[in-house]
C-alpha cells in the first residue's frame, strides 16, 4: 500500500477536474464514508472520502453505493453548508496526506460563504472536518477528538482548525539533488512523503541510472501528470499500487488510466466486506453455530443408525429361542445355541425372570421397536444433512454479499422459521429483490442472484423460458440467467466465470458450471428459497477472475 504524500499530490491533480464543478448531493453510506455527487466538466462525478483505519481515501469511483434511509448527523450538516456550493480548488496541504476542498457556498439566507473539507488520510487517526475558512473554526467533523484524547489538536465543534504536527522534513521537489546518495530510510526521514514503498522504487531506479538528478526528477514528475496513471502488483500474496511504474518488485503489473479506478479496483472489494461484516457479524457467527449444532446432531443421529443396524441379530436370537426352547427353563441367564444360518455357536443372553416365550417375544419386541427408529432416524439424518447444506449455502452467501443482500437473508431465516424477525419502527413496503446486472463483453445482459431469494427471483421471475440458466455443479453458488436463447461462446464463458466467483469455489480453478435453459429449472414443491433441480445441462469448466467480473458490472 501507498497512500503516501506522493501518491496524495497525484490524486490531488487528478481532482482538479473537480474545480469550478457544483455539489449536487451529499450522502453519508456509513459512519467511515462520504460520498459527494458533483456535477463538473459537463460530467456527473461521485467523490468517496473514507476515514477507514486501513482504507483511508479520497478518490472518483464508478461503484455503486448503498445509502441509510436516514442520513447522519454529519451528513445533515455537510448538505447544509456545502449542498449545491462550488468547489472552488483542491490542494494538498505541504506534502501531507491531506486534501482540502474549498468550496463556496450559500448560507439560509443566500449570502455567499466560504467553506473548506478538509480530508485527513492518516490510518487510524484518519478524519474529515469541515471548517470555517474565514475564521478557521471547526464546524464538526466525522471523529471528534476531545482535549483529554489530544492535547495538541482539539477537534470538536466551535474549535480553531489546527493542521496536523509538520513532520519538519524537506520537500523532495524542491531537493531532487539532494535525494541522490540516499537509501531508502533515509529517503523516508528525511524527505516529505516517502512511503517505504516508493522509497524502494526510487532507490532501485537511481541505483542503475547514469544520469541520477534527471532519474530522479522524472520519478517525482510522474506524481505531478495532469492525467496520473495507477500502476498495481500483486507479489507473494501482497498488494501494492503507486502513481508511478513499481519496476522494483519485478512482477507483472496492472496499469489503470486512473487513480480512481485504480483505488476502486483496491479497495471497494476490501471495504465492502468490511462493511458487511459490521452489519452481518452477528449473523454469521449464528450460521457457525448452528452449523456446529447440526453436525453434531448428525453424528449422535449416525450412533443411533448404527445401533438400530444390529436389529437383525434381535430378531435372529428370537427365533433361535423358539427353536431351543426344550433346552431352556425359567432362571437361566444364557444360553450357547447352534446358529442353523451359518452352523456357528451363538450365545443368548436371557431374563431369567422371564419364561422362554416371554424371553422370545422380548427379543421380537426389541427387533420391531429398532425396526421402526432406523426409519426415523434415516429420515432425521436426511433432514439434518439437509439443514447442514442450506446453512452452509447461506454461509456462503453472507461471505460474498453485499450490504444490501444482508436483510434479505435475514428475512429468508426469519420466513422459514429459523429465526424471530427484527423488529422494525416502520412497516416496510415489501420489496421486489434486487439481482445485480452485468453485461458480457459481446454486449449481452447478465442477470445473478447473490442470496436465495434473489436466486429464486432471478430464475423463475426475471428469466425468459428460453434464456440460459448457470450454476456452479453440486457447489453452493448463484443462479446466474444470460439473456439470450443461444448466447455466442464469449458470453457463456463471461456468465460461467461469473457463477464460478459468486460461489463457494471462487478460490478454486476449473470450476464446473452447469448451463441449460430457464425452461429445463424446476422447483420441486416444499424445497427451501434457492433450491432446484434442472435437466438437460451441459458442462463448462473456467476459473474464476475477480477482474473480469468487475469489468462486466453493469
Amino acid at each position: 500500500m501507498a497512500f503516501d504524500g506522493l501518491f496524495t499530490k497525484a490524486m490531488t491533480r487528478e481532482l482538479q477536474q473537480l474545480v469550478s464543478g457544483r455539489i449536487s448531493k451529499v450522502h453519508q453510506p456509513n459512519q467511515l464514508e462520504l460520498l459527494l455527487h458533483i456535477r463538473a466538466q459537463g460530467h456527473n462525478q461521485k467523490l468517496l472520502i473514507s476515514i477507514h483505519p486501513s482504507y483511508s481515501r479520497i478518490h472518483l469511483t464508478a461503484m455503486a453505493n448503498v445509502n441509510p434511509s436516514e442520513p447522519p448527523m454529519f451528513c445533515m450538516l455537510l448538505r447544509k453548508h456545502i449542498e449545491g456550493g462550488v468547489i472552488t480548488e483542491v490542494i494538498q496541504h505541504e506534502m501531507d496526506r491531506l486534501i482540502i476542498l474549498k468550496i463556496r457556498a450559500k448560507n439560509e439566507i443566500g449570502d455567499d460563504i466560504e467553506r473548506e473539507l478538509h480530508v485527513e488520510m492518516m490510518g487510524r487517526h484518519s478524519n474529515v472536518i469541515l471548517v470555517d475558512s474565514t475564521r478557521m473554526m471547526i464546524l464538526d467533523s466525522l471523529k471528534h477528538l476531545p482535549p483529554s484524547v489530544n492535547s495538541y489538536r482539539t477537534i470538536l465543534p466551535g474549535q480553531p482548525y489546527i493542521f496536523p504536527p509538520s513532520q519538519e522534513k524537506k520537500d523532495p521537489f524542491s531537493a531532487v539533488a539532494e535525494l541522490i546518495g540516499k537509501d531508502e530510510k533515509e529517503m523516508v526521514g528525511t524527505f516529505a512523503g516517502f512511503s517505504p514503498l516508493n522509497a524502494r522504487e526510487l532507490h532501485f531506479r537511481l541505483d542503475g541510472a547514469d544520469d541520477k538528478k534527471e532519474t530522479a526528477q522524472q520519478f517525482l514528475n510522474e506524481f505531478l501528470a495532469e492525467k496520473p496513471a495507477g500502476h498495481y502488483v500483486e507479489f507473494d500474496g501482497k498488494s501494492y499500487f503507486s502513481a508511478t511504474a513499481l519496476t522494483h518488485i519485478g512482477s507483472e503489473e496492472l496499469t489503470f488510466p486512473t487513480l480512481g479506478e485504480l483505488l476502486d479496483r483496491m479497495y471497494y472489494a476490501k471495504a465492502e466486506r468490511d462493511r458487511v461484516k459490521q452489519q452481518a457479524g452477528d449473523l454469521e457467527r449464528w450460521l457457525q453455530n448452528e452449523i456446529a449444532k447440526l453436525k453434531l446432531k448428525l453424528k449422535k443421529l449416525q450412533k443411533e443408525q448404527d445401533q438400530a443396524e444390529k436389529r437383525d441379530q434381535l430378531q435372529l436370537n428370537g427365533e433361535l429361542i423358539m427353536a431351543n426352547l426344550h433346552r431352556i427353563t425359567k432362571g437361566m441367564k444364557e444360553i450357547e445355541v447352534d446358529n442353523y444360518y451359518n452352523d456357528e455357536k451363538v450365545t443368548i443372553t436371557l431374563d431369567p425372570r422371564k419364561t422362554p416365550i416371554d424371553n422370545s417375544q422380548r427379543y421380537y419386541s426389541r427387533y420391531q421397536k429398532a425396526k421402526t427408529a432406523l426409519v426415523k432416524t434415516q429420515e432425521q439424518i436426511e433432514k439434518t444433512i439437509e439443514d447442514i447444506e442450506y446453512f452452509e449455502t447461506l454461509m456462503q452467501q453472507v461471505q460474498q454479499a453485499g450490504i444490501s443482500d444482508i436483510e434479505e437473508i435475514r428475512e429468508e431465516l426469519a420466513e422459514q422459521g429459523f429465526m424471530k424477525a427484527q423488529k422494525s419502527k416502520k412497516k416496510k413496503k415489501p420489496t421486489k429483490p434486487s439481482v445485480e446486472s452485468y453485461v458480457s463483453s459481446t454486449g449481452t445482459p447478465i442477470s445473478v442472484g447473490k442470496n436465495n431469494k434473489q436466486n429464486d427471483y432471478v430464475t423463475f421471475k426475471v428469466a425468459a423460458k428460453s434464456d440460459t440458466w448457470l450454476h456452479t455443479k453440486d457447489i453452493p453458488g448463484s443462479h446466474v440467467i444470460v439473456h439470450d436463447n443461444a448466447p455466442d461462446e464469449t458470453t457463456l464463458l463471461e456468465a460461467a466465470t461469473i457463477a464460478a466467483y459468486f460461489s463457494k469455489a471462487r478460490e478454486s480453478s476449473s470450476v464446473p458450471v452447469d448451463y441449460t435453459e430457464a425452461r429445463q429449472v424446476k422447483k420441486p414443491n416444499g424445497a427451501k428459497p434457492g433450491f432446484v433441480i434442472y435437466f438437460e445441462q451441459k458442462t463448462l469448466f473456467v476459473t474464476p477472475d475477480e477482474d473480469l467480473v468487475i469489468k462486466l458490472k453493469k
